[in-house]
């Protein structure tokens, strides 16, 4: 499975933008997808993350009921929409792929390759 990671931007604090992970090559709808983020000078650290069904939803404390995560099986992508921005949002996001929600990082086979969020103040 490959993971493209799309829709990040500059926004401004307040605003909105939708990120989306696309799958290719392979079976998507097996798989749990977490999104991650890393500041600059930061440790990586969870976001959000949808089971393989989309019944099962995980959020950081950090973006409850600001961030919301969802899945179209039948065209392979999750997506984060992401509302209420935040200075301290701006990061690049990775979406990640594993059998379970919220995995040690050793069980994250799939990774994207990340797309930069950034929210001025």
């Amino acid at each position: 499975v490959q993971l493209q990671a799309s829709g990040g931007g500059l926004v401004q604090a307040g605003g909105s933008l939708r990120l989306s992970c696309a799958a290719s090559g392979g079976t998507f709808s097996r798989y749990a997808v977490d999104w991650f983020r890393q500041a600059p000078g930061k440790e990586r650290e969870f976001v959000a993350g949808i089971s393989w069904s989309g019944g099962t939803t995980s959020y950081a404390d950090s973006v409850k009921g600001r961030f919301t995560i969802s899945r179209d099986n039948a065209k392979n992508t999750v997506y984060l929409q992401m509302n209420s921005l935040k200075p301290e949002d701006t990061a690049v996001y990775y979406c990640a792929a594993a059998i379970g929600l919220r995995r040690p990082d050793s069980e994250y086979g799939y990774w994207g390759q990340g797309t930069l969020v950034t929210v001025s103040s």
